[in-house]
């Protein structure tokens, strides 16, 4: 079981991407490229990342653009060998946290119909369902559930 005092978060780095890029790999149908995490840390000013580092290795991250009040989750993945040990949950935490430091007064993000377990997650926290983008996601064209929640 990892504890909680075993991990380490921090905003990401380039020295980063790499890792980064082969974890959305490992997590998603239709990841992101490399580039796509070079450019959301050298050309996006709304842009914030933050990792989850564990013996040297980044076993989570996640994205979120914050615009005027109004933070948006753009990803979030945590190493499949770390699922289901409350990191996902941790991070989501350190997002809300930090969007609040950012004088974010609430959060949106999109999420899969099918991804009953990321959907739960977002529940706890508070996120409540408030519509759907039909047809958003291009590798199956499942819909999205659009949830927020009041920071």
């Amino acid at each position: 079981m990892i504890q909680q005092h075993e991990l380490e978060y921090r905003f990401m780095t380039m020295q980063d991407v790499a890792a980064v890029a082969e974890l959305e790999r490992l997590s998603f149908r239709t990841p992101w490229p490399h580039e796509a995490f070079v450019g959301e840390l050298t050309r996006n000013p709304n842009a914030r990342y933050v990792v989850v580092v564990h013996q040297k290795r980044i076993v989570a991250y996640c994205g979120m653009w914050i615009i005027l009040d109004e933070a948006h989750i753009t990803n979030v993945a945590v190493h499949p060998l770390y699922r289901g040990k409350k990191i996902g949950l941790s991070l989501m935490i350190k997002m809300m946290n930090v969007a609040r430091m950012f004088h974010a007064k609430s959060m949106t993000l999109e999420v899969r119909p099918s991804n009953t377990v990321a959907r739960g997650l977002y529940a706890k926290l508070g996120f409540k369902e408030h519509g759907v983008r039909k047809r958003y996601y291009s590798d199956n064209n499942e819909d999205a559930i659009i949830m927020w929640v009041n920071l």
